[in-house]
């Protein structure tokens, strides 16, 4: 009904112009809201009020000229002019009988559009470092980032979804050291493993695997790799500076190809494992890029020359710094250490550049809120470039903190002791862990209580859900089972008998799908269609606790039969979106 009211007051607006009653050069942005109190009507139009100062006419006096220059239009039973100047319109009581039809037409494709026009966006997301199992909090930006995706498709975008694999740097430096310790542990070398290494069950099984696959090809006595190591912090030294020198020992005493032999291993099993965890997740990409192949190609040095070209790079104390101050940033960064080496903020700036080139319409990063601090760097990298940093977005997804029998439920990543995505997913299933990490705004705190994720009451809101979806199957059984049909055409011939206030309030929330549809998707808001379904949901379970749906009357049972089979599409195509299953029967 929008776009036909949109229509109506532009048709107005040019009438007049036409007329010379208003300026022939102005332009009418039509704004059309839902009305929060239908006392007021059904649709309000500020228009009035936008086009009263260029036009030079009061705001009321020129919502009476665009009331009276109206097409007429038989859903509108009538229009009223409220406070200073707004324009209400009331809708006749068939005009909402229209969106069942269109609903039976489109099938799963209603509420969809072409909003978007086939432009190109990527949106990268989760992008977890291959340095371990996928944790509940990257469960949360997989499962926004995905849900954004699809809501982006579903009004017409081209959407690339993509995963940066970050399969270079410390951190993964870090791991294969930790695999190749505990390889030698497995070979019967005696020694205290490092603070700072990765402790998770998961090493000591890569590290077994790589013992299987080479025997002792890649032994080394543990006087010999722990010679002039500095101390660990337990020992009252660094930790940081023992993990970096064993590190550095590794690489030594195996040279390139021994390295990569456990570095590979390491990185290969931890990515073949979040894959397959974030395809049973219902998550999948069109790209796993490698952060390796920025600086085989030359991307990274390309970047980083466009920054000097610039005159955005300057040498202090043996480091190459990029002058992100320039831009906003609270301080300048470093691209290349004195060591040389080049930093992870050196990849993350040629990565960007290669999105930019790839000629996408908008770039969307879903990041965990703790990289706030890195936003404003990406993008005055971007500008210092020459690139737009604007068709940049970061959505920042705040960690989620699980709660189970009302207690804090403990996790750290470094030690192993964590939650991982796999482990929530066992336990409430892949539908409430999609849903409920997507109930609230993505920068808000998440308190996962996973009791009531797995309680099959309506306290529970995509259990609710789903169950108003079953709970219409259920009746087309009945129907069948009493030998009895649902003529749909019949149904759509007779909706003027559906006039109860549960069925109007049901045709009017149907009819609001596509319009939380495309908020949903621009605004990048998956917790708007959740609710708009928790409403869906709860006016089809108060209509089917007041009413009976198989009567006796042919006419009213198709009515009614069509609505609720309308109702059904509509849950099932949103949940879709949200990744979540709508079953027929529970």
């Amino acid at each position: 009904m929008k776009p036909l009211i949109v229509q109506l007051v532009t048709s107005a607006v040019t009438s007049l112009q036409q007329a010379g009653d208003l300026p022939a050069d102005l332009t009418a942005n039509v704004q059309v809201e839902r009305t929060k109190d239908r006392q007021h009507g059904d649709f309000a139009c500020n228009i009035a009020l936008m086009l009263a100062k260029p036009a030079r006419c009061k705001p009321r006096d020129l919502a009476d000229k665009i009331v009276a220059a109206l097409p007429a239009e038989a859903q509108i039973s009538k229009v009223e002019i409220a406070g200073p100047g707004f324009i209400n319109f009331f809708l006749a009581p068939n005009a909402y009988h229209g969106v069942v039809g269109e609903i039976f037409v489109q099938g799963d494709q209603f509420g969809r559009s072409q909003y978007g026009a086939g432009k190109p966006i990527q949106v990268e997301f989760v992008s977890a470092n291959p340095t371990g199992p996928l944790h509940v909090g990257h469960g949360r930006g997989a499962a926004y980032g995905a849900t954004v995706a699809n809501l982006l498709d579903a009004i017409g975008y081209k959407v690339h979804r993509e995963y940066y694999v970050n399969d270079a740097g410390r951190q993964m430096d870090i791991l294969g050291t930790s695999i190749w310790l505990r390889y030698l542990e497995h070979c019967g070398e005696k020694f205290t493993f490092p603070s700072n290494g990765y402790k998770g069950e998961y090493v000591r099984d890569i590290s077994a695997d790589l013992h299987a696959k080479h025997g002792e090809a890649l032994r080394r006595s543990s006087a010999e790799v722990f010679a002039d190591i500095p101390a660990d912090e337990p020992a009252g030294g660094d930790k940081e500076e023992h993990i970096d020198a064993l590190v550095a020992r590794a690489k030594e005493l195996l040279g390139d190809t021994g390295y990569r032999t456990a570095f590979d291993l390491g990185l290969n099993t931890v990515l073949d494992d979040i894959r397959d965890d974030l395809k049973e997740f219902g998550v999948e990409y069109d790209d796993w890029f490698s952060e390796r192949s920025l600086t085989d190609n030359g991307s990274v040095a390309q970047a980083l020359q466009r920054l000097r070209d610039a005159g955005y790079i300057y040498t202090q104390d043996g480091a190459q710094w990029f002058r992100s101050s320039a831009f906003g940033d609270e301080k300048d960064r470093v691209v290349v250490r004195d060591n040389g080496q080049m930093t992870y903020f050196a990849s993350d700036i040629a990565y960007h550049m290669h999105k930019m080139e790839r000629g996408y319409e908008r770039v969307i990063d879903v990041w965990g809120a703790d990289h706030h601090g890195y936003v404003p760097r990406v993008k005055a990298a971007l500008q210092a470039m020459g690139d737009d940093p604007s068709k940049l977005d970061v959505l920042l997804v705040q960690f989620a903190i699980l709660y189970r029998g009302g207690e804090r439920v403990q996790m750290s990543t470094r030690s192993g002791s964590f939650v991982t995505l796999r482990e929530l997913r066992d336990e409430v299933g892949n539908d409430a862990a999609r849903f409920f990490y997507v109930m609230r705004k993505c920068e808000q705190h998440m308190d996962f209580d996973l009791d009531l994720a797995k309680s099959q009451s309506n306290d529970n809101p995509m259990y609710y859900i789903q169950y108003a979806h079953a709970r219409v199957c259920s009746v087309l059984r009945q129907l069948q089972e009493k030998g009895l049909r649902h003529d749909n055409d019949n149904g759509l011939a007779h909706l003027h008998l559906l006039h109860e206030p549960h069925e109007q309030a049901l045709l009017v929330s149907l009819s609001r799908y596509p319009e939380v549809l495309e908020a949903s998707a621009i605004n990048h808001e998956p917790h708007q269609l959740a609710h708009f379904l928790r409403d869906v949901a709860n006016e089809f379970h108060t209509y089917y606790n007041a009413h009976q749906f198989i009567v006796d009357d042919a006419n009213v049972r198709d009515a009614r039969l069509s609505l609720i089979v309308a109702t059904r599409q509509v849950l099932a195509n949103g949940l879709k979106l949200l990744g979540v299953s709508a079953p027929d029967s529970m």
